[in-house]
C-alpha cells in the first residue's frame, strides 16, 4: 500500500471510531440532559456511562457556579456524599479477602472499647451490623457530630455512640445512620495500620485508576476544578458560599467524605461491574467479593410511587455490604445515592446489561439525576420511551407545595399575650448535652446568643418568641437550621433543661435528641 493511503485511512478508522461510540449512546444525549439542567435548575452536573467494559461517556454539563461561565468537564470534582459507603464496604471486603477479618467478628474484638447503649447490642454487633442500617438507632442518629462537622475526632464521636437511644430492636427495623461507618474506619484502621483516607487511596483509588479523586473532604477548596455546591432557599437557587468552611472537618469520610469526578467513578464501575478486575487489567478483588457486596442483608420497606412514576416502581429493595440493591422493572440494579451540603449524586449499575450510570449533581435536585438514568436505562433495556423529564417536574411541583404548606404549618403563631417573667440574664449560663457537648447562652442586644463549643456550625442568636419559647436563627442559612428553643423550670424558677425543634421541615438537620442541661 502506498504511504500516502495511509493518513486518509488512519482518517477513515477515526471516523469509524467515533460513529460507533456515537451510536453507542442514546441519541440527542446532550440535549437531553441541557434540558435537564434547564427545567430542574441545576448549575452543572457530570454524567458517566460504561456497558461492556468500555467508557462511553465520562462528561460535564453546565456551570461550576452560579452566575460564571466556568463549566464543568470530565474531570471536575464534586462531593459524592454517601457514595462514599461503597468504598467503605469494599475497603473492608479486601480486609476479609486478606484473612485479617471476618464479616462476622464482633466489633469489639477489633475495638474492644467500643459500646452501644445496650450491653448485648455491644457484644453482638458485628462488621457487617456496622454497614447495614440494622442497630437499632435513630434513623440518622448523631448527625449533627458529622455535617458540618464538630470538633470531635472519629474516636470521640463513637464514644458518644453509648449515649445515643436505640429505639428499635436489634437487627429488626432498616434505619439509616451514618455513625457507624465511622467505626467501618476504625477497624480499618485498627486492621490495616492506615488512616480510612490512605486505605482507601492506596488500596483503591490507585488500584483501580481513579488519580483526580479525594478520600479527605478537608481538601476540597485545596483543588483548582472543583464544582461549587448550590441549594434552593426559597424558591430560589442560591450558592452554598461557605460550604467549603463547613466541611472542614475529615471525621465522617467513610460516611460521606469522597470527592470524585466523572472520569474517575468510570473506572470505579467498570471494576465493580467485572468482578474487581480494573480497567488497567488488574484485580482489586475476587469474584466472590462482588457476590457479597451486593448480597442483600436488609431489606428496605417499599413504598408506592406516584401514578406519574410507575415505570420506576420497585418490587425488591435492599441494604447490602454499602451498596443499595433494587430493581428497575425486569432488571436488578446495584447503586447508592449521595446528599451532602448542595451536592446530590446517584450510582445505578445494572450487572445484566454491563452497563453503569453515574450522574453527580451540584445542585439538591434528584429529579434531576434521576430523569437522566432512567432515560439511559431505558434505551438499553429497549424500554418504550417515557417522559422522565415532564413526570419528574410535575411531582416536584407538588412535592414543593406539599414543602410551603408544611412550612406554614410548622410556623407556630406567636401568642403576643404569652410572656415569659424570667430575665435573659437568669435564663444565660452554662449547659450540657450528653452527646453534643458543652452550650453557652449569653445575653445579647435584646436577646441572647447561643454558641456549642464542639458544632459551631449551629450556633445562633436567640430572639423571645412566645410563652418560654425562643428562636434561634444561624448566620448559615443554607443550613436550614433555625430552631425552636424552649425551657422548661423547676418549681423555683430555675431552668431545669432545654430542647429544641428544627422549623424548616426542608431542613436535613434535626435536633429531636438534644436535650441540654444546666451545668451545675
Amino acid at each position: 500500500m502506498s504511504l500516502r493511503y495511509i493518513p486518509a485511512l488512519i482518517l477513515c478508522l477515526l471516523i469509524s471510531v467515533s460513529a460507533k461510540s456515537q451510536t453507542g449512546l442514546p441519541p440527542g444525549l446532550d440535549k437531553y440532559i441541557e434540558k435537564v439542567i434547564n427545567i430542574f435548575e441545576v448549575p452543572g452536573l457530570s454524567v458517566s456511562i460504561v456497558k461492556d467494559g468500555q467508557v462511553l461517556l465520562a462528561k460535564g454539563y453546565g456551570v461550576k457556579k452560579i452566575g460564571t461561565d466556568d463549566r464543568v468537564d470530565g474531570n471536575t470534582l464534586f462531593s459524592i456524599a454517601s457514595n462514599s459507603k461503597a468504598f467503605t464496604g469494599t475497603a473492608l471486603a479486601l480486609l476479609v479477602e486478606e484473612g485479617k477479618l471476618k464479616w462476622d467478628d464482633r466489633v469489639i474484638q477489633h475495638l474492644p472499647w467500643f459500646k452501644m447503649a445496650d450491653n448485648y447490642i455491644t457484644t453482638n454487633l458485628t462488621v457487617k451490623d456496622l454497614l447495614v442500617h440494622q442497630s437499632g438507632l435513630l434513623a440518622y442518629s448523631g448527625d449533627l457530630m458529622l455535617f458540618p462537622p464538630s470538633t470531635f475526632t472519629r474516636r470521640e464521636i463513637l464514644e458518644k455512640v453509648q449515649k445515643l437511644p436505640l429505639v428499635y430492636d436489634f437487627r429488626s427495623t432498616y434505619a439509616y445512620d451514618n455513625i457507624l461507618y465511622l467505626a467501618c474506619g476504625e477497624i480499618i484502621k485498627t486492621v490495616s495500620g492506615l488512616e480510612w483516607e490512605e486505605f482507601v487511596k492506596t488500596r483503591i483509588f490507585d488500584k483501580v485508576g481513579m488519580p483526580g479523586s479525594v478520600s479527605r473532604y478537608s481538601e476540597f477548596g485545596s483543588h483548582p476544578n472543583i464544582s461549587f455546591a448550590h441549594n434552593r432557599l426559597n424558591g430560589k437557587i442560591t450558592l452554598v458560599d461557605d460550604f467549603l468552611e463547613q466541611n472542614t472537618g475529615d471525621a465522617s469520610n467513610p460516611a460521606g467524605g469522597i470527592l470524585s469526578n466523572a472520569s474517575d467513578i468510570s473506572n470505579w464501575m467498570i471494576t465493580q461491574l467485572d468482578s474487581g478486575r480494573t480497567p488497567g487489567g488488574g484485580r482489586l478483588f475476587k469474584p466472590v467479593t462482588t457476590r457479597q457486596l451486593w448480597n442483600i442483608v436488609r431489606p428496605i420497606p417499599i413504598s408506592r410511587v406516584a401514578p406519574a412514576l410507575k415505570p420506576s416502581q420497585m418490587d425488591f429493595w435492599g441494604y447490602a455490604l454499602g451498596f443499595r440493591v433494587y430493581n428497575y422493572q425486569k432488571y436488578k440494579v446495584v447503586g447508592h445515592g449521595g446528599k451532602l451540603a448542595g451536592f446530590v449524586s446517584q450510582v445505578a449499575m445494572v450487572p445484566d446489561l454491563n452497563l453503569g450510570i453515574t450522574v453527580f449533581t451540584n445542585q439538591e435536585s434528584t429529579a434531576a439525576y434521576w430523569a437522566i438514568i432512567y432515560h439511559v436505562l431505558d434505551f438499553y433495556a429497549k424500554n418504550d420511551k417515557f417522559d422522565w423529564i415532564g413526570a419528574f417536574k410535575g411531582e416536584q411541583d407538588q412535592a414543593f407545595a406539599r414543602l410551603k404548606e408544611s412550612q406554614q404549618k410548622n410556623l407556630v403563631p406567636a401568642d403576643t399575650t404569652g410572656k415569659f417573667d424570667l430575665s435573659n440574664s437568669k435564663l444565660a449560663g452554662e449547659y450540657r448535652d450528653a452527646v453534643y457537648g458543652d452550650v453557652t447562652l449569653k445575653p445579647s442586644g435584646d436577646g441572647m446568643s447561643m454558641e456549642f463549643k464542639d458544632l459551631p456550625h449551629f450556633n445562633g442568636e436567640l430572639k423571645y418568641y412566645q410563652y418560654n419559647t425562643f428562636i434561634s436563627t444561624l448566620k448559615n442559612k443554607s443550613l436550614k437550621g433555625d430552631a425552636y428553643v424552649t425551657f422548661s423550670l423547676n418549681p423555683d424558677g430555675s431552668v431545669d433543661q432545654i430542647k429544641m425543634k428544627i422549623i424548616d421541615p426542608d431542613s436535613d438537620h434535626t435536633y429531636q435528641d438534644v436535650l441540654l442541661k444546666p451545668v451545675k
